[in-house]
This record gives C-alpha cells, structure tokens and sequence, in this order.
C-alpha cells in the first residue's frame, strides 16, 4: 500500500478544498493517508531576516518530513484573488528553504474547488506550472467547479461527466505513485 499525504491548500475550518482532498485520498489508499489541516502548521510570515535570526520554524520541518515520509500528495487548492490562500503560501514559502526540491519528486495530484463556475482553474494552473518545474512526472489535475451542486458528503461528485474525469485523474495519480514505489 502506498502512503499519501492529502490537504485543503486553505485554512478554512470549513473550506470545500480540505473536503475535496479527504474524499480524493479517502478513494486512492483509505488505510494509509495521511490528512493534515494546514491550521496545524501555521507559523510566522516568511522573510528573509526572520529566516537569519530564528531560523526555519519547526513546525516547517515537520511539514518536510512528512512529505519526504509519503510516497504521494494531494493537494486542493483554494483559491484567494486568483493564486495561493496566503496560508498556503507562506508554508510552501518556508518548506521551499529547508529543500529546494519541495514535494521532493513525489508524484502530485493537484485539485481546485470552488462553488463558482470557473473551479478555482486560475490558482490550478499557477501551480501546475510551478509546481512542474520540480517534476519529471506529468502532474495529474482536475478543476471542480459549482462544488456545493455536485457534491454530496454521501454520495461524493454527483456529477456524472465531472465523476468521470475526476477517476481518469485518479488513475493516472495511482500509477504514477505505483511506478515511483517500483523503481
């Protein structure tokens, strides 16, 4: 079995992203995920002088080992004015001192929901192409837009034709995760 690390790129208590990651890793490996909420790991701004006087927090550390520690990541992000939630920002901002190479060539799954029609496609795709830069893998991603209309705690996605993507996605995560534990 493979160990995935999952999480709502947002620090809402009740965001749909953090939903959306649970219900994705919950499909992909129910016994071994990982779901952390980034509420755990909330830590001062980065800045280059706070970096110099106090040092990487260890809250940051933690956050690396536990990717270091998985064999795959899912990540929904939320989307705030059309990039990152700052809380996201500033976690990606203090992991990416401790190692360069911050999802440290893990396979990713990137998801975006949003209750509107456009699926948060802005933020998905700004960190697709960062996030790719880092990857010799093609990142899986899938948009979920109108969320609260296609999404049942139940159920899951509701929407048939967005079900059917949302699976093709899945499967290209999964294999990926299977080839990187083969080699």
């Amino acid at each position: 079995m493979s160990k995935i690390l999952a999480f709502g790129a947002s620090n809402s208590k009740n965001s749909i992203n953090s939903k959306l990651a649970t219900y994705t890793v919950n499909k992909i490996a129910p016994d071994e995920s990982i779901i952390i909420d980034l509420n755990d790991f909330e830590m001062p701004i980065y800045s280059e002088d706070r970096e110099k006087i106090e040092g990487i927090p260890e809250k940051a550390l933690k956050f690396k080992k536990l990717i270091s520690e998985c064999d795959g990541i899912v990540i929904s992000l939320a989307e705030h004015n059309g990039a990152y939630t700052a809380a996201f920002k500033n976690i990606f901002d203090w992991i990416s001192v401790v190692e360069k190479v911050v999802w440290c060539n893990k396979p990713l799954f990137l998801l975006a929901a949003s209750n509107g029609s456009n699926g948060a496609k802005t933020v998905l795709q700004i960190a697709e192409e960062r996030f790719s830069r880092q990857s010799n893998l093609i990142i899986p991603v899938f948009s979920f837009p109108n969320f609260s209309d296609d999404f049942s705690d139940k159920d899951g996605i509701t929407n048939k034709s967005l079900n059917d993507k949302f699976e093709i996605q899945i499967r290209d995560f999964k294999n990926q995760v299977e080839s990187s534990l083969d080699s």
